[in-house]
């Protein structure tokens, strides 16, 4: 039975990383980021201590340390949550808070929360009760996120490893060897090598009962990538058993443009769709799984098809499950203003509270090169700039988990770091710019900052742990959402929130999630001309023709939907329609513009 219509995505490096433990005896779906082992292995020493477990250091020198921190933690998260949760069922007092706050933050609509009132009031004796609970309650799941692109060759002694050392495989093998039954989600595009590992391991696999002990979750921003890769993997005889759909630009974290495709389209594509997309992606597995001699299920594997990123309303929460028909939905950025739930540093959480629309920035900061939205006044950046004013820019890159570009070195360099900034610098003094061309190479080259170092940082201050190797610059990735949550919240006040008991946005001048999303990308649009303008080249051109033409069919599409919806966002549908009007006349412009490009 499904406790909760919401689950707690991936943020950053350290601010889910032990979520799992605060949150999944409560019934909540969250996930734990496995980039840092580093990280990993300082909390659960931490947490060893702290509940009396014995603990071995897992050092750098071991064979294989990464696997191994990272299956050692998932253990602990597993057991120490699974405790909590039978502590929580056996216990029936009434001082039992887990047990209040389990049922008191479940939707009113729930049918498990109905029933509990419901014999609660009758005369149950306490073995009636737990037998009931048992019977009935559920945990949150412990998933994990592995970046597949985040995925840098190892070394030993100046010896290449092979490839399954590398740090996406060796994070993979790391939970496939944990205890956990729950999924692995992966994100930030397709990588063949990485996914033709997935067969080496047997949790992936349905068993007998049809049952996959470790199912997978593709992060996906449309309907054609969900597809290419859901196939790419039924051919390994690996299924997916659910597609989160995140939008594109109204999201934490790093941001994927998807070429103008709007979330409402893209959403109602997968809607439509679905039952051709898993007959298809059903008929390629089964042949692989006989290929393998393994068992073969005669009808379609259960699929989620789930949605994140700019959701802030209880009515755009209930829409998206209405109208999409979404099974959960995604909360991730409110998340950081609830202390029993994410692991933040007082420090930036005020930074959190007090930010606005101007202080969320899709930014150029991550070594990956991909967008990134991030907050501005961000420790980790404010350390940067005082590197470049020092005449030292670049970071000590003491993680190197993004090392990951061999201009200068084969093994690999970040981008953001120290010795990177500085053969890219020198190199570009040798080309005699003239001072604006040069200021402007400059800019590009030092805007990049330590994201894998800063994303956890947070955790170590929150936790007070040491931190003489990362310091104490703190990144933080929230979607540009963070604007209209403004306080503290508990558990049970972004619940409430979540499910429509109560509002925790202090303003009223929110857009509307799908209106928001489309001022990003209008914004994008822009940006990318300008840049074009100075390099007007013909793919370029071709791309942005693309893009607008995309957005075109988006407004188009919502214009449709919105002008014969009933029961939503009635008190928002002048503002809706006069932003969508507005938005279609500025794409107008912004295309007459490109065309005009020679």
């Amino acid at each position: 039975m499904k406790t909760h219509s919401f689950h707690i995505p991936v943020m950053g490096i350290g601010f889910t990383i032990d979520t799992p433990l605060k949150v999944a005896a409560l019934g909540i779906d969250s996930v734990i980021s496995l980039v840092d082992d580093m990280l990993l292995e300082k909390l659960r020493k931490m947490y060893c201590e702290k509940f009396e477990l014995p603990y071995k250091e897992i050092t750098d020198n071991l064979d294989d340390f990464r696997a191994k921190r990272i299956t050692s933690y998932l253990n602990l998260m597993h057991t120490s949550a699974q405790k909590k949760f039978e502590a929580l069922k056996n216990e029936i007092s009434e001082t039992n808070n887990d047990l209040k706050t389990y049922f008191s933050i479940l939707p009113d609509s729930s049918t498990l929360k109905q029933e509990f009132n419901r014999i609660t009031e009758e005369y149950l004796n306490p073995n009636q009760l737990k037998n009931w609970l048992k019977e009935n309650l559920s945990m949150g799941s412990i998933d994990v996120n592995i970046m597949t692109k985040v995925d840098k060759e190892n070394y030993a002694k100046n010896e290449k490893l092979p490839s399954i050392y590398n740090d996406a495989h060796a994070a993979l093998r790391g939970y496939a060897q944990s205890d956990l039954s729950s999924s692995l989600i992966l994100s930030a595009g397709m990588n063949p090598r990485l996914y033709s590992y997935l067969e080496e391991f047997d949790d992936f696999y349905p068993d007998t009962n049809n049952q996959i002990k470790k199912k997978i979750v593709l992060k996906v921003s449309d309907y054609r990538s969900a597809l290419i890769q859901g196939k790419f993997l039924a051919k390994k005889g690996i299924w997916i058993s659910e597609y989160r759909i995140e939008s594109g630009l109204n999201c934490g974290g790093h941001a994927f443009a998807t070429d103008g495709f709007l979330m409402g389209p893209i959403l109602a594509q997968f809607r439509d769709q679905k039952k051709e997309l898993l007959s298809s992606v059903h008929a390629v597995l089964c042949t692989a799984l006989t290929q393998k001699n393994k068992h073969v299920p005669q009808q379609i594997l259960p699929v989620k098809i789930t949605a994140q990123g700019g959701v802030g309303t209880a009515e755009e929460h209930q829409f998206l499950i209405d109208h999409y028909q979404v099974d959960t939905v995604g909360w991730g950025t409110p998340f950081l203003l609830v202390p029993e739930t994410t692991t933040v540093d007082s420090s930036t959480i005020s930074q959190l509270i007090k930010a606005k629309e101007d202080d969320l920035y899709l930014s150029d900061i991550s070594p990956l090169g991909v967008p990134f939205n991030s907050l501005k006044g961000n420790t980790k950046d404010l350390e940067k700039t005082v590197r470049i004013q020092n005449d030292k820019p670049g970071s000590p890159c003491p993680k190197k988990y993004v090392a990951l570009n061999k201009e200068f070195n084969t093994k690999g360099l970040c981008t953001a770091s120290r010795q990177y900034q500085h053969k890219k610098i020198n190199e570009l003094k040798s080309k005699e710019l003239s001072q604006e061309a040069y200021d402007s190479a400059f800019k590009k080259i030092v805007e990049k900052s330590c994201t894998c170092v800063g994303l956890g940082t947070s955790a170590l201050i929150a936790h007070n742990l040491d931190r003489k190797v990362e310091g104490d610059g703190v990144s933080i990735c929230p979607g540009p959402n963070m604007a209209y949550f403004s306080k503290l919240m508990s558990l049970k006040n972004i619940t409430d929130h979540i499910y429509g008991r109560d509002n925790m946005m202090l303003r009223e001048d929110r857009p509307n999630m799908f209106i928001k999303e489309l001022d990003i990308y209008i914004n994008y649009l822009k940006d990318a001309f300008h840049d074009l303008q100075e390099s007007t080249q013909s793919r370029q051109k071709k791309y942005l023709l693309t893009f607008s033409k995309n957005l075109h069919e988006g407004i188009n599409y919502y214009q449709q939907t919105f002008s014969s919806l009933k029961g939503y966002f009635e008190k928002q549908s002048e503002q809706i329609t006069t932003s969508l009007t507005t938005y279609q006349s500025e794409l107008n412009r912004i295309k007459k513009a490109i065309d005009q490009l020679t």
